[in-house]
């Protein structure tokens, strides 16, 4: 069984330094929703990791947060895909929990929910958080340079740390070198 994880924000969707609030706001990356359908037609498991912090700021609420999950799912499912979950941290930074990326508390749900092990897993964020999370669980870290991607593009190169990052214009590039490829875990 083949999984791949992404972020959300600025992966599948344009990002907001105001957050993304609402179904109106919520506004996918050209080819984003395309390229996880056609992962999934290549036999891959999608699931979604994003920190969500904006429902504990009170800038959106749970319900919000569904409904855009449902877009996201509906709009997948349009494309002929199927997201296998969506998994969301909705605390702040400054509450120390376990789920919110960089930490790996969002992985951890994934990989007991579904039974898996997820070391050696493509994890596909834009942001350095995103890169940590992945990494300290033991995934391959993906750099795609979309949302915060090529700020985060300039964190990772040279650096030794994240020698082991790779890097694509976005979902759709990773996803079409991927299939082509013939990953498999």
């Amino acid at each position: 069984m083949k999984w791949i994880i992404l972020d959300r924000d600025g992966v599948v969707n344009y990002d907001s330094d105001q957050y993304i609030k609402s179904v109106e706001e919520w506004i996918p990356i050209p080819g984003s929703i395309e390229a996880i359908a056609d992962l999934c037609t290549a036999g891959f498991n999608v699931a979604i990791a994003t920190n969500q912090s904006g429902i504990s700021r009170g800038l959106f609420s749970l319900d919000n947060l569904e409904d855009i999950h449902t877009k996201l799912n509906a709009l997948v499912e349009e494309a002929g895909g199927q997201i296998s979950g969506i998994f969301y941290c909705p605390h702040l930074p400054d509450d120390e929990c376990d789920c919110r990326k960089p930490r790996a508390g969002l992985l951890d749900e994934i990989e007991k929910q579904f039974g898996i092990d997820l070391k050696g897993v493509p994890f596909v964020g834009d942001s350095e958080k995103d890169l940590q999370a992945g990494k300290q669980k033991g995934c391959l870290p993906i750099l795609v340079c979309t949302g915060k991607g090529n700020k985060t593009r300039h964190i990772v190169s040279g650096n030794l740390e994240y020698k082991d990052v790779s890097i694509y214009d976005d979902l759709s590039a990773y996803a079409k070198s991927l299939i082509e490829n013939n990953w498999d875990t």
